[in-house]
């Protein structure tokens, strides 16, 4: 690849700069144009976020790269090739001359993953400091190093990321190693056989790298081409355009802005299809959000996309924003549960109810598999009217308000009832989930996983309650909250109350415990 300008530090309309974390990430090929491959690293299943993905090496910024906020784009450099060099042991052509004997090599690297001094063994500071040392020795340690684009994480995580990705060819006589931890393994593949894949559900992504992947794909393997493609779509976002990321196959999300409960600040619209779209729970009140979704939806219909109609998972003010809005541009039908739509803003655009169990047809599936649907699951108990979406070729649940990934969900009586909120859970996880998307937080690729860690959540702070029942005798509402909801912020103490209500009424139901009608509760021994 020709060497280019470099592309310009700059701000992001998603964010303050101030509110992400600044990190870099390498995309390391070999070969050109069709015969173009691209290493890739292979997250650990055990790892918390993103597990058992594909993804480029990368990682956050250090402070022996130097200080981000000056804006220097050697600083991203730098933390490229020591991530790089961390992780697969790829050094630079400048930096692996300067290393030479492959026993200095890997004792460099080994103490640099571990922070410690290879003299006894024992954690030094100095390793980090040794390592920056060195770079900044070299004069031409960063040689190669070429940036390609930026992206930032939408605003659907409270952590986000600010990243740099730049391009390196595998210098001569360089070959990329894993050491097994935080990643399993490491490959080249081109482009077009990981886009198969993927589209074939082999293996899963990690989302920033999905569009970067496709426009090598596109363009042949042509770095000057997918380069292009990639940059002007992260100037699009960054000037404030829809944010918009494929997690999984025939997928796409986008955060908008709600008034919903924290730590959630967005609720994810999500557009369900590849040339028939649904799109599910436009939720926004904000004029220049769903100007955006407007401009986007109106895009993708200029493309020869067919807009479906609207799916609406359930009535809650922060997933309805733009039902409306979008209904009336459009001229879309508005389907959802029967109470559900008995429920929602009045409007003129036609609504139609959808029943349990209902298939809804998207067409073709990503990898050319017919009879590509939706299937419609009523699972109440956070909402009486609440739907999921279980899509048929790769399992993905678009799953509303049953779960997130941000935080719990409130369960509050009397629309809301715990017993039936566990079956809903229990419902979804028999029916061989594969990736969950929430309304609040990203996409859990594990979503059994996702599932049952929701279930022993809701065990253990009924074990809690039982408890403090037990241990307090007749105790009032306000001191069970107190000691079974210790943990939740003072802010949220309101909501924490409903759920107790919720727990209660559960262990009423069951005959485990009793209140007096006047608040006080006390555990049935029996």
């Amino acid at each position: 690849m020709k060497r280019r300008r470099p592309t310009p530090f700059r701000p992001t309309a998603q964010a303050p700069l101030e509110a992400l974390r600044p990190s870099a990430a390498v995309l390391l090929t070999r070969g050109l144009g069709p015969e173009l491959e691209v290493y890739l690293v292979h997250r650990s299943p055990k790892l918390r976020a993103f597990p058992d993905t594909w993804a480029l090496p990368g990682g956050v910024v250090d402070e022996v790269d130097g200080d981000p906020a000056l804006g220097d784009l050697d600083v991203f450099r730098r933390c490229a090739l020591r991530e790089l060099f961390e992780e697969t042991g790829v050094a630079g052509p400048g930096l692996a001359r300067s290393i030479g004997d492959p026993g200095r090599r890997d004792a460099l690297r080994r103490s640099l993953v571990q922070g410690q001094d290879e003299r006894d063994g024992i954690p030094h500071p100095t390793a980090p400091a040794q390592w920056a040392r060195l770079v900044s020795s070299v004069d031409d340690a960063l040689q190669g190093l070429e940036p390609f684009c930026w992206t930032v994480t939408p605003n659907f995580l409270p952590r986000r990321y600010r990243a740099l990705y730049v391009h390196l060819e595998l210098p001569v006589g360089e070959q990329p190693t894993i050491h097994p931890g935080e990643l399993e393994g490491g490959d080249f593949m081109r482009p077009a056989d990981v886009w198969q894949r993927w589209l074939a559900g082999e293996i899963k992504l990690v989302p920033p790298i999905v569009f970067l992947l496709e426009s090598l794909r596109r363009s042949g393997g042509d770095l000057e081409r997918a380069k292009r493609a990639c940059e002007a779509r992260s100037a699009a976002v960054d000037r404030g355009a829809l944010h918009v990321v494929r997690p999984v196959p025939g997928i796409a999300v986008a955060p908008l802005a709600t008034p919903t409960i924290p730590p959630a600040t967005t609720t994810n619209c999500v557009l369900v299809g590849e040339q028939r779209v649904w799109i599910v729970d436009p939720a926004t009140y904000d004029h220049d959000e769903r100007d955006r979704l407007l401009a986007h939806l109106s895009e993708l219909r200029g493309s020869g996309v067919q807009l479906a109609g609207v799916l609406v998972t359930h009535h809650h003010r922060d997933h309805v924003g733009s039902v409306g809005a979008v209904a009336d541009v459009f001229g879309l039908t508005v389907r959802a549960h029967a109470r559900t739509l008995e429920r929602l803003p009045a409007g003129d655009w036609p609504r139609e109810a959808i029943v349990d169990g209902e298939r809804i047809d998207l067409g073709t599936a990503p990898d050319g598999s017919p009879d590509w649907h939706l299937r419609a699951l009523h699972t109440p108990g956070h909402d009486l009217g609440h739907l999921v979406f279980r899509e048929s070729r790769y399992g993905t649940v678009v799953a509303g308000d049953l779960v997130s990934t941000l935080s719990t969900i409130v369960i509050d009586p009397p629309e809301g009832h715990l017993a039936t909120y566990i079956e809903s859970i229990q419902r979804v996880l028999g029916e061989d989930p594969g990736a969950i998307i929430p309304a609040h937080g990203g996409v859990a690729h594990d979503g059994a996983r996702l599932l049952e860690g929701f279930l022993r959540h809701r065990r253990q702070r009924e074990a809690k309650l039982l408890r403090a029942l037990d241990e307090g005798g007749a105790s009032s509402e306000e001191e069970l909250v107190g000691s079974v909801y210790d943990d939740a912020p003072e802010g949220l103490r309101a909501l924490a109350a409903r759920s107790l209500a919720a727990g209660l009424e559960k262990l009423q139901e069951e005959g485990r415990a009793q209140g007096d009608g006047a608040g006080r509760w006390t555990l049935v021994r029996g």
